[in-house]
């Protein structure tokens, strides 16, 4: 059992969430994972370039000596700057990942819960996701009612309605 917190992520996770992004790709058995050069790539940076601006929200897992361990993000996009699993600039796109030898210890769903009482308490209405529908996570979503409204290349793009 791994003995860790949540705390509301600050500036100076961004670094941090650059990882996350990171290991949020999903990868198929057997293949590379890709270089972080991948995180250059106009439509992935678009997630994260320029954290910290109106909106931004991230929740971070951490362990007892405070080493983050995963996190869950949200975030506003528009027309001029929206990446995958967009779907307009009133619902924040989410996007979430654990260090690889975190996951499968529940830390995600106790993330996701969290982020989803965040945002309903922020005032949205609903969030949206980008997932390749192979991804094991796919089911955690689904559990938390997100469902697919779309595709984009080989990832669904997901949503959640707030009650």
């Amino acid at each position: 059992m791994v003995l860790y917190r949540i705390r509301h992520g600050v500036k100076e996770d961004e670094e941090f969430l650059w990882e996350m992004l990171y290991q949020a790709f999903y990868i198929p058995e057997g293949e590379p994972r890709p270089t972080r050069d991948i995180l250059s790539d106009p439509n992935i940076a678009q997630s994260l370039n320029g954290w910290g601006r109106k909106g931004d929200t991230a929740l971070i897992a951490i362990t007892a000596n405070h080493t983050p361990i995963g996190a869950v993000w949200i975030r506003i996009f528009d027309e001029t700057n929206k990446t995958y699993g967009y779907l307009d600039e009133n619902t924040p796109l989410l996007g979430m990942a654990l260090l690889p030898d975190y996951r499968g210890k529940g830390i995600g769903t106790a993330l996701l819960g969290e982020m989803l009482k965040v945002a309903k308490e922020s005032g949205f209405s609903r969030i949206s996701l980008s997932v390749d529908p192979n991804n094991t996570a796919l089911h955690l979503y689904e559990k938390f009612g997100f469902k697919k409204v779309g595709v984009d290349g080989t990832s669904w793009n997901m949503v959640v309605f707030f009650k």
